[in-house]
């Protein structure tokens, strides 16, 4: 009896088509990449060896969708009316998105107000609305919004395991008032990439359908944001922006000097009597220094401006009196003197007003 005796070998290979051998990402094998495993058979006969079997499978790798958006830093300090339109002066919010995906994604963005009420991302509660959300990409890497940034209404091609730099920019209402917050949401929707300069379509999620051999298909592994749900393929991140302005308080107050009958010894307001009136700005602890203060007095009909008696301005002041003297000097010698202007106003120009600070102008009139 003759015995055929059989020796049979496997030998495993896996060859990575379509984008090549790649080094090791965080975020696995790309997407596409197609994983083609060989195994074969040699065996003889009496000895005598045969020709070799072999046999392959391939499998394209599957698109797995994860990323986060996270908001930059402090709330954005902002001033009532403060706009979008300049970088020197833009009202923005900066936020990084990160595509840990297994494939080069696109992004559509939507920015919301939160609504009145909430709480904000840096712990205010939403008191105002912003307008006018439109959003930049960071172009030159600085982290800084400024004019070599490109305005955008989606986020282009952002590479497996990178990150890109917007920034939300906003339109601030001229009636918010000092540390006043305005709460954001923006949220970062998952599309297909591909194909620079063009966006694509919204991705749609695998889970739960057969698997089609083949095809590269979705399956979404995103965390939840502050208003979206996991494995949704969005991700959503609060910013927002806190007023910093002044906090000004104006008053006018008046004084008799003397009267054609009484003198200085306890003059009454009758005509032909002289009366200083005294116009005070105060800025509250905790507002903003102002800028370009001008104060504006018209006088009424009733009353004449004494040039010859001047209009000073005094740098410290004390409630219910205006101080004397001449105009400040010195150490306080930035503050310019007022003068009388067209059509019976008084017109002071002011420097700034620090916080807690305040500042008098001061002048006589005679009552017609």
């Amino acid at each position: 009896m003759k015995h055929t005796s059989k020796w049979l070998g496997v030998a495993s290979t896996a060859v990575l088509a379509a984008f090549g051998a790649t080094s090791a990402h965080a975020t696995g094998t790309l997407a596409g990449t197609t994983i083609t495993n060989t195994a074969s058979i040699s065996y003889s006969v009496s000895n005598i060896a045969q020709t070799a079997a072999t046999t392959s499978n391939s499998v394209v790798v599957d698109r797995k969708v994860t990323f986060t958006l996270a908001n930059v830093g402090a709330t954005t300090t902002v001033t009532p009316g403060q706009g979008s339109l300049l970088p020197a002066t833009a009202a923005y919010d900066t936020f990084t998105l990160t595509n840990n995906s297994n494939d080069t994604l696109d992004f559509a963005l939507a920015g919301v107000n939160q609504a009145t009420g909430a709480t904000a991302q840096h712990s205010g509660t939403d008191a105002f609305d912003v307008s006018g959300i439109t959003y930049y990409i960071d172009t030159n890497s600085n982290g800084v919004f400024d004019a070599g940034d490109a305005a955008i209404t989606w986020v282009d091609e952002v590479a497996p395991d990178t990150s890109k730099t917007i920034f939300a920019l906003a339109n601030v209402p001229l009636t918010v008032t000092n540390t006043q917050v305005s709460g954001i949401v923006l949220t970062a929707s998952a599309e297909l990439g591909g194909t620079s300069s063009t966006q694509g379509a919204l991705l749609t999620n695998s889970n739960g359908a057969a698997w089609i051999p083949g095809t590269v298909q979705t399956v979404f592994n995103d965390t939840a944001g502050v208003s979206d749900s996991a494995n949704d393929g969005k991700y959503s991140a609060k910013g927002d922006f806190t007023v910093y302005a002044p906090v000004l308080t104006l008053s006018k107050l008046s004084t008799i000097i003397s009267d054609p009958v009484n003198g200085t010894s306890f003059p009454k307001a009758i005509p032909g009597a002289t009366m200083e009136y005294c116009v005070v700005v105060q800025n509250a602890t905790g507002g903003a220094p102002t800028t370009a203060l001008a104060i504006s007095d018209p006088l009424p009909t009733t009353v004449t401006y004494l040039s010859a008696y001047g209009i000073y301005l005094n740098s410290t002041y004390s409630a219910g009196t205006c101080g004397t003297g001449t105009l400040d000097s010195g150490a306080n010698s930035s503050f310019a003197a007022a003068t009388s202007g067209n059509n019976g106003t008084i017109n002071g120009t002011l420097n700034n007003v620090s916080a807690g600070g305040a500042i008098a102008m001061r002048f006589r009139v005679t009552i017609n």
